[in-house]
């Protein structure tokens, strides 16, 4: 028995009766490879380095960060100070007076060639992510593939979409820890083709080390990247405030999200901000069962961590016990483990719905959360349990939820109008259609919504009444990929929409005075294909 994550032990990998950690995927390996594939990026001893003046340096003042799949120690994050990410800004802004003279079929040359080297190292970066933010195979392996694939798709169309538009400048990048290939790297790397230098901003709860290579393969091209770590209140003058960012693409809350929109309106800058909001699932006059509970055990994936997890169902009355019929076995069905476990003799990762939530700092929010709901009256249709056999021996489970669905949750909680950001439900019965949407738009603006029924004519007037940038008819909708743009309506999202051509005409300057899509102060533009 060899010792693992300070104290627990690991079974020899020879004894398949006991969980223990894939071997290819365990953490000293995976930092083996991290600095076989860009040792620049570390120090002599294994600690990280900022990006900063096109050079990795800075180990900054070390944090601990833990992963949330068992608590291993997997290394320090290097915060540093508002000087010195002051500093790697404005060189990041000087280095655009000479990307900008670089040709676009240049640009494509080394984007696609960066694209290729993540591809190259796709197993490396996958494993990171179970390790970093606790995402299964299968949901790690989507995140990967989903920003090659998509920045392949840009490199093949950029010509189309850019015209004769011009790259604004420094695009600065501040986002959640969930998506770091995805949302962060691919739209670094689109901002890039696109003719403009960036910096982005490392999420503290996740997605150092993956972002560390992709950001080390993407520098290796010439691509004029910069990567800083730091507390977002000591970053925030910087990367978001300083007078060199020409345009600010974040994720995240929606408070700190509408103070930045506001300054950088006032400032007429650009930006896109996306924020939370409840997405709804409404039910009315529906029959299509097993349609909806394919999609409801789909909607489960990754705890339902992301920015278009439907969290609010609001059936009609009559309805209700046919649905449960669906949702409860959905519910029990969901499989929730330690991502990088293996307990079968032919040593194949498990398949699991989710696994830990971001760290025991959210599972306790949460729970204080459905505990206020229960308190005030709301009621537990569903409180889920933990399976032992799907962790490491004695392991502590603490940053692990299992699903909890409520009902009745009053107006005066918290999750009534709130996104929970995790396995929780809240159900809402309606008898009138009126009331339906009322409780669909309880958050006056979301990402996504959709509504179930038969009766199709009904559905296309219901969804003009849905405040959803994104409305499904008996579907969920996504974020979507390649062409398919992406914004939000209220509070959800602030400034330019994404996604497709309007990516590209968000980080570029057109004619003056043009108008773009976009949720700004003064104005909501829809693109077409809304």
């Amino acid at each position: 028995m060899d010792k693992f994550n300070g104290g627990i032990e690991a079974a020899s990998v020879t004894d398949a009766r006991i969980p223990h950690i894939y071997e290819p995927a365990r953490w000293e390996n995976l930092k083996a490879w991290m600095k076989s594939v860009v040792p620049e990026a570390f120090t002599s001893d294994g600690q990280v380095l900022n990006l900063i003046e096109g050079e990795w340096k800075e180990p900054g003042h070390p944090r601990p960060f833990h992963s949330a799949n068992d608590g291993t120690l997997l290394g320090m994050l290097p915060m540093v100070d508002a000087e010195t990410a002051r500093r790697a800004v404005e060189f990041a802004a000087r280095e655009f007076a000479t990307y900008s003279r670089v040709d676009l079929d240049e640009r494509k040359r080394r984007v696609s060639e960066c694209v290729r080297s993540l591809r190259e190292h796709r197993d490396l970066l996958v494993y990171l992510l179970m390790w970093e933010i606790g995402k299964p195979l299968e949901l790690a392996q989507a995140d990967v593939d989903r920003c090659i694939s998509g920045v392949e798709w840009y490199v093949e169309n950029i010509e189309q979409m850019l015209g004769k538009r011009k790259p604004l400048g420094l695009v600065s990048n501040i986002a959640s820890w969930n998506y770091p290939m995805s949302v962060i790297m691919h739209a670094v790397l689109v901002q890039l083709l696109c003719g403009n230098t960036v910096i982005a901003k490392t999420p503290t709860d996740g997605g150092l080390f993956t972002l560390t290579v992709a950001m080390g393969l993407a520098r290796r091209h010439k691509l004029p990247v910069s990567l800083v770590s730091g507390s977002g209140a000591h970053l925030s003058e910087p990367l978001v405030r300083h007078p060199e960012i020409a345009c600010l693409s974040f994720v995240g809350g929606k408070t700190n999200g509408g103070i930045i929109a506001a300054y950088l309106h006032d400032q007429s800058r650009r930006y896109m901000l996306e924020m939370e909001g409840v997405n709804a699932y409404g039910i009315w006059k529906f029959s299509q069962w097993d349609k909806l509970a394919k999609q409801l055990r789909k909607g489960f994936q990754y705890g339902k961590q992301r920015c278009t997890a439907y969290i609010r169902f609001v059936i009609e009355r009559s309805l209700f016990p046919r649905f449960l019929d669906v949702y409860l076995p959905v519910l029990r069905s969901i499989r929730i483990g330690h991502p990088v476990l293996v307990t079968g003799p032919k040593e194949e990762l498990p398949n699991y719905d989710y696994g830990p939530l971001i760290n025991l700092a959210k599972v306790e929010e949460l729970r204080v959360h459905v505990s206020e709901a229960l308190g005030k009256g709301a009621v537990a249709l569903y409180q889920g349990e933990l399976d032992s056999s799907a962790f490491l021996p004695n392991q502590d489970t603490s940053a692990y939820m299992a699903p909890v669905a409520l009902m009745n949750v009053p107006r005066n909680c918290h999750l009534y109008y709130n996104e929970p950001f995790g396995p929780v439900d809240t159900i809402v019965l309606v008898d009138r259609l009126d009331e339906l949407i009322a409780e669909m738009n309880v958050s006056n603006g979301a990402l996504v919504g959709s509504i179930a029924t038969d009766d199709l004519k009904l559905a296309a007037t219901v969804a003009k009444e849905i405040r959803a940038y994104k409305v499904g008819i008996n579907e969920m909708r996504s974020r979507g990929d390649r062409e398919e743009t992406f914004g939000g309506l209220g509070q959800s999202w602030k400034g330019c929409f994404v996604g497709g051509r309007l990516l590209v005409e968000a980080v570029t300057q057109g004619e003056p005075g043009e108008r773009l899509y976009g949720n700004f102060p003064d104005y909501v533009l829809l693109p077409p294909d809304r």
